[in-house]
């Protein structure tokens, strides 16, 4: 399966570099076909272990990885890289087999020791990768008479020391701490603004509008002064009418035909972005080939000649005017408003410019005066970098989803669990260290296997026996810990939240003294079929919170879980598994098991869904154990009443994709669950009146046929019915709406399941 996905990137990402229009894609495409390559022959030469939390042979797991779109390690290591000019300007010429060997021993001595000591006094560094503060790490334990540790920490690190860039680059400025996040860095922004280039398309519309246009008209009038009479326009019936060219010859005609033709090839080696003037059968081309064999007169021209450029002035008088006319005038004129307007790359130069003044490193304090009148699309590239409280960005549409959340989110965690540090110095390398930790991309991993977390890196678990545990360390964790789930919650309730977002969370629970059993979400092709014990643990919360709820019945959670059993061992995983959980999940998943299935990433995932629905996907253990439930209580109507709008427009978009259309379908049933979990906040009316609106929903969305079962097996579970085994209600009306099926969906559009069929 893994060569299988790998061989496919592979051939998407050639196909895009060669078909790529611009060199930016066509490199960036040829970049991607590198790593996919390089997947591939780790897998093919037994170098790469896909699925295990240690891929790269002989290569321990907190080394961090380039990986790949789907967890794919490449085998490359991202702090392997050539010296920086700053460190190669260092004195480090002592024994080492490789400059970074060198360097990094170097760093052992006494004047590298003193050069690390006064990074970390003056904080000028910057952690890019979490190996990046090792060594540093060793200069402070030796300074603090931890020498043992130190030791110890080196002799892991020896290995790789030729190999790993083990120390920060020297010279950054200070990263600035507090409450305030940004997306990316000034740098960041201002590198992918002068990056921005003009479409060819744009490209060329300008240097026709400000190039071969003039040229153009300049062209026609030298030829209409060589007219006899009345300058050629073309008759409704597409007769030529008018006089005839090649007549008269102004005694400046040949100067002027020269300085013409001279310009015309400045501009012909210049200006290469147009080519619609060098068609054969342009007005242009015929015009200026008929130039270039008129030196004085036109003995070198045939009768045809002289008729085609006839035609050709009478084409560009007639639909332009005459040279020097009002109306050619007036065209020109609009023509030369739109070549003055500034490019996209042009706009995305200046603004560049205007972040030059701001710290590469840092984030900008406020937006306004930098984007200024900047259109939309180039000053959302420009907040990237605003600098401001979280809750500000989400409400200006600058973080726009639970997964963009999840990647800011350890800016302000990193500075919490750097609290229990007393030494501010090595606080604020800690903070540096997990944020840059959070960076690293998770591999895909099998087996219930775990990614690594920081305190496996050998230079985080040094410092663990000298965290503290601060009650107001703890304190503040609780609080963002709160606000960060009410957020997730309020402002994309349909979502479930990523799993990017439950480690984060449960970083700050453990820090604030709050540990709870959050679950991942499980990619279905990767199941093994069984949990650990977490999963029970959590739906034991949500059973209890949701007991009686709109939620419980519609679902039919069970009324009760029986006392844990003792987990099992598995030798298989080498995990405690909770085996009573995964036999309840597989025994409810047989409703939506029509066909047989077992063993099929469809079957896993009805058994997934099952867990999901069991344990409400960490809301009720979030919003129990952080006792949020009288803040839920009153914005629930609103949260159900949006989900449910979501979950309709979603439906009701044209998708004639199969997949596409089973992923439209199982995105919805996930945020129907979300909404049902809102909805067993309010009372039985609210309840009413949230279905009637729904349906309202469904039937001017013109989706009755398609769900409106959904809507009826709700609104008899809210009067007080319940699904039968193959959850549908007594009557027959109605369904449970699940997101997975074995079989084809019930709520799939007619030209979706006809494609499956077909």
């Amino acid at each position: 399966m893994a060569t299988g996905y790998a061989y496919g990137q592979l051939e998407r990402a050639l196909r895009t570099a060669a078909s790529a229009k611009d060199g930016a894609t066509r490199a960036r495409a040829r970049a991607k076909a590198g790593r996919w390559q390089d997947v591939l022959t780790g897998i093919t030469d037994g170098t790469l272990r896909i699925g295990s939390r240690t891929p790269v042979a002989d290569t321990p797991a907190w080394v961090t990885l380039e990986v790949t779109h789907g967890g794919f390690a490449t085998g490359r290591y991202v702090a392997e890289v050539p010296l920086h000019p700053a460190e190669a300007a260092l004195p480090a010429a002592g024994p080492g087999t490789t400059d970074r060997e060198r360097l990094n021993l170097w760093y052992l001595t006494d004047a590298g020791l003193a050069a690390l000591r006064s990074a970390l006094a003056t904080e000028t560094y910057r952690v890019e990768v979490p190996e990046d503060a090792a060594l540093p790490i060793v200069a402070w334990l030796l300074d603090h008479g931890h020498a043992e540790a130190a030791l110890d920490l080196v002799a892991e690190l020896r290995p790789l020391l030729h190999r790993l860039r083990l120390a920060p680059v020297p010279g950054a400025t200070p990263r600035p701490a507090g409450a305030l996040v940004r997306l990316s860095t000034v740098g960041e922004v201002r590198e992918t603004l002068r990056a921005a280039a003009t479409t060819p398309a744009i490209a060329a519309m300008q240097e026709t509008l400000k190039v071969w246009h003039p040229l153009f008209d300049r062209l026609v009038a030298l030829w209409c002064d060589t007219v006899d009479g009345d300058l050629p326009r073309l008759a409704e019936d597409g007769s030529v009418s008018g006089g005839w060219p090649c007549r008269e010859w102004p005694e400046d005609w040949a100067r002027r035909r020269a300085r013409w033709l001279a310009d015309h090839a400045t501009a012909s080696a210049r200006h290469t972005a147009s080519t619609a003037h060098t068609h054969p059968k342009s007005n242009f081309a015929r015009l200026h080939r008929a130039l270039l064999a008129c030196e004085h007169d036109s003995a070198e021209l045939t009768g045809r000649d002289v008729g085609w450029i006839r035609r050709a002035l009478a084409n560009t008088v007639t639909k332009h005017g005459a040279p020097g006319s009002e109306a050619r005038a007036a065209v020109r004129a609009v023509q030369a408003t739109v070549a003055a307007r500034p490019t996209y790359a042009e706009l995305a130069a200046a603004l560049a410019g205007r972040l030059d003044r701001y710290p590469a490193d840092g984030g900008l304090p406020e937006v306004e005066e930098v984007i200024g009148e900047a259109p939309a699309h180039l000053a959302a590239k420009v907040v990237r970098a605003w600098e401001a409280p979280i809750e500000e960005l989400v409400a200006r549409d600058v973080i726009t989803s639970a997964d963009v959340l999840a990647t800011v989110l350890p800016q302000i965690t990193a500075q919490l669990l750097a609290a229990n540090l007393e030494d501010d110095r090595l606080a604020a390398l800690y903070a540096q260290t997990y944020a840059a930790f959070r960076r690293r991309r998770g591999l895909l991993l099998l087996d219930l296997e775990h990614q690594v977390r920081i305190e496996e890196l050998p230079w985080i678990g040094a410092l663990e026996p000298l965290r503290a545990h601060r009650p107001d360390a703890a304190r503040a964790a609780r609080h963002t810990l709160t606000q960060t789930v009410l957020l997730a919650l309020g402002s994309w309730p349909q979502a479930i939240l990523p799993n990017t977002l439950v480690r984060e969370l449960g970083a700050l629970a453990k820090q604030a003294g709050t540990p709870m059993p959050l679950v991942e979400e499980v990619a279905a092709d990767i199941f093994t079929g069984t949990f650990t014990a977490k999963w029970r643990a959590a739906a034991e919360i949500a059973g209890g919170a949701l007991a009686g709820t709109l939620y419980a019945r519609y679902y039919d959670l069970p009324a009760t879980w029986p006392a844990a059993p003792r987990p099992r061992w598995s030798r298989a995983f080498g995990k405690q598994t909770a085996d009573d959980f995964a036999a309840v999940c597989v025994a409810r998943a047989e409703e939506a098991r029509p066909k047989r299935g077992f063993g099929s990433v469809a079957a896993n995932g009805t058994v997934l869904e099952q867990s999901q629905i069991l344990t409400t996907q960490n809301l009720a253990v979030l919003v129990d154990t952080l006792a949020l439930r009288p803040g839920l209580r009153a914005s629930a109507p609103e949260l159900a009443d949006g989900v449910f709008t979501w979950v309709v427009r979603r439906l009701a978009m044209r998708v004639d994709n199969h997949h596409a259309a089973l992923q439209t379908v199982k995105n919805a049933a996930y945020a129907w669950r979300q909404a049902l979990y809102f909805l067993s906040f309010c009372d039985e009316p609210a309840q009413r009146a949230a279905v009637d609106r729904l349906g309202e929903q469904v039937a001017r969305a013109g989706l009755e046929d398609r769900f409106g079962p959904a809507v009826a097996g709700l609104a008899q579970v809210v009067a007080g019915g319940r699904f039968t085994e193959s959850g549908t209600t007594a009557d027959g009306a109605g369904r449970r709406f699940l997101g997975w099926t074995t079989g084809t969906h019930w709520c799939l559009p007619e030209r979706a399941a006809g494609l499956h069929q077909r």
